[in-house]
Parts: structure tokens; sequence; C-alpha cells
């Protein structure tokens, strides 16, 4: 066979078997440009025991297709008994349910069935565990569903009205922009296979995004040690939180919202109290930092603010440092009552 027409992609550093084991199984994806549901998708299935260490065979030859034992994003086939992940068939309606609506892509097939059983590994629970199930919906709605609407070419909003901005930085642009650049004069498939393996190992970061979850749980749970209003909240350990709130705030009924999140910069050795944004999309705060403060730095600002230790403020009063931990808890408290 033509080697233009089967390209094979052993990616031992990111395979979750052994880098020395040979591979069980043989999962197909298509050659050519890819795309981000493709590459989230292989980088999920591998995660799963059926998978693990599997190779990605990248082809469009049906008969090597056929012979594969997983294929995902071409085929024309959606048949989960025999581990077929296609969307892109006439008559292909599949959605993820449980009240969300937007078609599925490849990656999404295989989110769908396989999403419980790979949550329920990293956060070391039995799949029917009420926690995987609640974290199956969350990283739905707040990760999975964008990449399934993107690849469907689902618009964001019901309007006809052009976008006030461009955004080209979420995962599919990013995992987009790893395809040749059509000025590079190597165009070889294995220049091309080399490329699909870096947008696999892209993905790392939504399993680094799952742990995230517990981490907020435990601090929302303790923050009237913080302090008695409750609406102050400490990190631990810095992770994506944004999303988590505003879901945890819900599920926890945490009845005064949670106004300033506090936590430790590590490159700059310092911390930072950050306001919490009225909704996950949208740039306002519930409750900024003080006007006062706004636009000052070092000596000036802990002048103003009668804080020792301030570093800044910034303009929108969406953010702040402090040199201590006590420095950036006193401004948040300061600025609740302000």
């Amino acid at each position: 066979m033509a080697t233009s027409n089967l390209i094979r992609v052993s990616s031992p550093a990111y395979t979750t078997g052994s880098p020395n084991q040979a591979p069980s199984k043989r999962v197909g994806i298509h050659n050519g440009s890819f795309h981000c549901d493709e590459a989230l998708g292989c980088f999920m299935i591998r995660l799963t025991d059926k998978f693990s260490n599997s190779e990605i065979i990248r082809t469009r030859d049906p008969k090597v297709l056929e012979g594969l034992d997983a294929v995902l994003d071409v085929g024309g086939v959606y048949d989960p008994s025999h581990d077929r992940y296609d969307h892109h068939q006439k008559g292909f309606e599949e959605v993820f349910g449980h009240g969300f609506n937007t078609k599925l892509s490849s990656a999404g097939l295989v989110y769908k069935h396989f999403g419980k059983e790979i949550i329920a590994k990293e956060l070391q629970l039995g799949e029917d565990h009420l926690d995987v199930h609640r974290l199956f919906l969350a990283i739905y709605k707040s990760f999975m569903e964008a990449i399934d609407a993107i690849d469907n070419g689902i618009n964001q909003f019901d309007t006809d009205k052009p976008p006030r901005y461009v955004n080209n930085t979420h995962l599919s642009s990013r995992v987009g922009r790893l395809n040749l650049d059509w000025t590079d004069p190597d165009q070889s498939p294995d220049k091309e296979n080399e490329a699909f393996q870096q947008a696999m190992s892209a993905q790392f970061h939504a399993k680094s995004w799952l742990p995230a979850r517990s981490i907020l749980m435990e601090c929302i749970a303790e923050r009237f040690d913080i302090d008695p209003s409750g609406e102050i909240m400490v990190l631990k350990r810095f992770c994506p939180w944004k999303l988590h709130l505003f879901e945890l705030e819900g599920e926890m009924k945490v009845e005064h919202p949670i106004k300033y999140v506090l936590y430790e910069d590590e490159r700059g050795k310092q911390w930072r109290v950050q306001a919490v944004a009225v909704s996950p999309d949208r740039f306002e705060s519930r409750k900024p930092l003080p006007a006062q403060w706004r636009g000052l730095r070092d000596d000036e600002l802990s002048k103003e603010a009668g804080i020792p230790g301030c570093v800044f403020v910034h303009m929108s009063g969406f953010i702040g440092g402090n040199q201590t931990y006590e420095g950036a808890l006193t401004m948040a408290i300061t600025a609740l009552k302000i």
C-alpha cells in the first residue's frame, strides 16, 4: 500500500500503556488535515482500558478501516457496538442528551461512550458514583460542547449580527494551527503525522482539568474559615477555577455568592486577589476592587489602602496583588466593606 495512503502514529510519549508494550488495538482516523475533534477523540480513547496503548492508523482506505478495532471521524458509520464513531454521514443527528442538543463530533461521541470511565479512573471512583456523573455533565457543558459545535459549524449565538470580535484562541483553533503550513516545503506524510502527534499531546490539559472540581469543592466548603462572610475563597492550589465555581455555587447552594478568590502566584511568589465575574461569559465583576485603589501600585497603593505590601490593582478592579497572603486577605476583607 502506498505510504501516502496509510500512516501509522506511534506515540508512546502520551499513551496510557507502557512505552515498550506492543499495541494491542488499532484505532483509525483519516489522514490529511486534522481538527480538534479527532485529535481529542484519539487522546481520550487511549485513556480507556479497552484502547490503552492503541496504535493510531491515519488513512481513508475503506479496506484498511474495516479491519481496525475502532474508527473515529471517518468511514461514514456510527455504531458504538463496533466502535465506529463518525459524524459526517447523512442523517446523523446524535446528541449528548441530558438536556444538551448540540450535534456531536467524533470527540463528543467518544466522550459520550467513554467519558464516565475516563473520569472515574482519574478520580479513582466507581463509574456509578454521583461525583463522576456530575463531572461528566459539567465537563460536557463547559468544555466538550464547544468542540462539538465548532466542528459541526454551529453558531454560538442565535443572531444574524456579526460578532464584535473574532476569537481564534480556543482549543479548536489552536489545534487547527498545528496543521502543516502551505509554505512548508516538507508536505510529506511523515511531517503531517508528526504534526498530528503534537495535536494529540495538546489534549493533555483536558485531563489536568478534571481534578480541579474536587479542589474547588474543598475550598468552597472551607470559605467560612477564611472570613465569616463566606464571600472570600482561598485556592489551596492554583487550578482552572472559574467555570467550576459557578457550577458548584449552584450545586452546593451557596447563599451569598463568592466575591473574591485568593491564590498564590508561584512565579512571582506573591498573592493575588481576584474579583469573581458576574457570569462565566462576562467581564464585569460581582464586586470589583475599590475604585480608589485602581491603577495604583506599590507604596502609593499601600498608603491609599492602608495595607502593607500592596503590589497593584488593575484599572478595571478585577484583580490586585500583595506580597503576602495576609496582605491579600486584608485587601479582600477591606474591599467587601467599601
